[in-house]
């Protein structure tokens, strides 16, 4: 007979199932910790945003954790975005997505506006030669930006369509305190005086015509009630509806040509992206004329120099810089390659992605010098700036890249009053880039959102740039710095870049190491000042189960994610 009464025995196996199960939860809040090990700050474990501005992101954010998809969680990002900078994007634009689902297929949808129908016979003689603000109702491209959200929501959207609006409506009825980047773009005097010189000053000029800033209210009352419509409605009440007739009213009292047939006629494009082999990555970026052949050909001419993170030590460090620069003016000689190829069947770009022929090209770069324009087959061209982008990387690995513009700062200038709409001056990307307009034709653009899966499948970045010529750099130093120099994906989208601009001229931003800068000087390359850097990245990578995101600080941005 046991020595024990059976409520001693119970108790004593109570104690010991206790026991058992908080050394188990133990060891799997120290699984956890380890595996988490190595994660800094913007990490997330299930899914992130990265727009241009912390408000932005957030909604993002917000819609996918209400189970919206990657796609769901873009496009309310650029929706707020279109209040946040309307300087750079809005729903009189643009845009160009990557979608990657969760099986692992990408396919890129480009809404990026086009020629219409009526144009002036003679534009392209009116291209400035000089920086400058391209603006007037001539240089109006068809808006392609609603379109594009229908198409990939339809596809890959899980939220109600209505749901995705709701933030924004919000928003630009209330008003929000007017942004710290957008005030600093206001208070440029050549940017202020464009606004009050036009009807932008409807929105962002106080009744007595002084331009908003730092501690004002930015509403935007009618854009409210036309994204209302839309949501309720769909894009048709754009295209087709009430408010395409209302669009097409301000923009033929501005001298414009664009008509509502040009509005129905317009289609979105949807291809499988292109698909290039960077090392231990696969990169995904939208074919021409989207700038994705040139974001390539840059890095397929770098790949072949096999830096590592002790490229950047001593006299390395500028062989390195060198031969970026060296890679970023052959580029430039192949920019004018780069059309629309449904009008321009003959020129078949996909030659820059092919790795003999920047094999070919690389053989050219000397390491110690530099040569004229005329060696990398260069024609001279204006730079330009604008534009936002969007990384998204969902819970179910879904990824979304997303690069929306209405061209320039504040595009054409021209504010439609009845809609709340900013048109873009999207015609103006052809100045230099073309001989002749056709209509229905895409101008080219630098606008190259890709997304990067590891060959193991178990990394991914998600990445694209704005800042209209400065997109390919921007992009192209940030994957480099950060796949093959070593860099964490903040220092590297943080380190100041050289620009090679349209006439090869090679540009610092602030910041830049000024011994560098000298050296290279000495091989002979023609170095100018430049005030204005324009780019901005923002990127999300997933990396031994940890989502790093990044917003640029350039613009005043923060990524959001859970």
């Amino acid at each position: 007979m046991s020595k024990y009464k059976p409520w001693q025995v119970g108790c004593c196996l109570c104690i010991g199932l206790f026991g058992s199960i908080i050394s188990i939860c133990l060891c799997i809040l120290a699984f956890g910790v380890f595996i988490n090990r190595g994660c800094s700050e913007d990490t997330y474990k299930h899914a992130a945003v990265s727009a241009d501005s912390k408000l932005c992101s957030d909604i993002g954010r917000d819609i996918l954790q209400q189970g919206g998809s990657a796609v769901d969680g873009a496009i309310a990002a650029l929706l707020c975005t279109s209040l946040v900078n309307p300087q750079s994007m809005g729903l009189g634009g643009g845009s160009i997505f990557t979608v990657r689902d969760e099986t692992g297929t990408v396919k890129t949808f480009s809404s990026r506006e086009t020629v219409p129908q009526s144009f002036k016979a003679d534009l392209l003689k009116g291209c400035p030669t000089s920086v400058t603000f391209i603006t007037g109702s001539q240089w109006i491209g068809v808006p392609g930006e609603l379109r594009g959200y229908e198409v990939v929501h339809r596809m890959y959207g899980k939220l109600p369509w209505a749901k995705l609006f709701e933030p924004t409506i919000r928003l630009a009825r209330e008003g929000f305190p007017l942004p710290p980047f957008l005030g600093y773009l206001l208070n440029i005097t050549l940017i202020g005086n464009l606004v009050k010189a036009t009807s932008l000053c409807e929105v962002f000029c106080h009744k007595n015509k002084k331009v908003l800033g730092i501690g004002d209210t930015l509403k935007f009352p009618k854009l409210a009630e036309t994204m209302e419509t839309i949501a309720e409605q769909g894009v048709d009440a754009f295209y087709t509806g009430q408010i395409g007739l209302d669009l097409i009213e301000d923009v033929k009292a501005a001298g414009g040509t664009l008509t509502m047939e040009d509005l129905k006629s317009f289609r979105v494009r949807s291809e499988d992206a292109w698909t290039v082999p960077l090392g231990d990555y696969q990169m995904h970026i939208p074919p021409p004329p989207a700038g994705g052949a040139m974001l390539a050909f840059i890095l397929n001419l770098v790949k072949g120099f096999h830096f590592t993170p002790r490229s950047m030590e001593g006299d390395q460090k500028v062989l390195t810089y060198h031969c970026y620069i060296e890679a970023a003016k052959f580029a430039n000689g192949q920019r004018r390659n780069v059309h629309d190829p449904v009008f321009n069947t003959k020129q078949d770009a996909s030659y820059m992605v092919n790795s003999d022929f920047a094999d070919r090209i690389r053989q050219l770069i000397s390491e110690d010098r530099t040569y004229n324009d005329s060696y990398y087959n260069i024609t001279p061209s204006p730079d330009r700036f604008g534009t936002t982008h969007v990384s998204v990387l969902a819970e179910d690995g879904s990824a979304v890249s997303v690069t929306s513009t209405i061209n320039q700062i504040f595009g054409a200038g021209i504010y439609s009053s009845r809609t709340g709409i900013i048109l873009n001056n999207e015609l103006a990307d052809f100045c230099f880039r073309a001989e002749r307009l056709s209509a229905g034709e895409q101008p080219p653009s630098s606008m190259a959102p890709a997304i990067l899966s590891s060959s193991s499948g178990k990394k991914t970045l998600v990445i694209g740039g704005s800042g209209g010529s400065m997109i390919t750099t921007a992009m192209a130093l940030s994957i480099m710095n950060h796949l093959w120099l070593g860099m964490s994906l903040k220092d590297a989208i943080a380190a100041p870049v050289v620009f090679v601009d349209g006439n090869n001229n090679v540009k610092f931003e602030h910041g830049f190491d000024k011994s560098v800068i000298e050296a290279l000087k000495v091989i002979g390359h023609r170095v100018t000042d430049y005030p204005y850097f324009f780019n901005v990245v923002n990127a999300v990578a997933k990396e031994d189960g940890c989502i790093k995101a990044v917003s640029d600080a350039r613009k005043q941005g923060k990524s959001a994610g859970y």
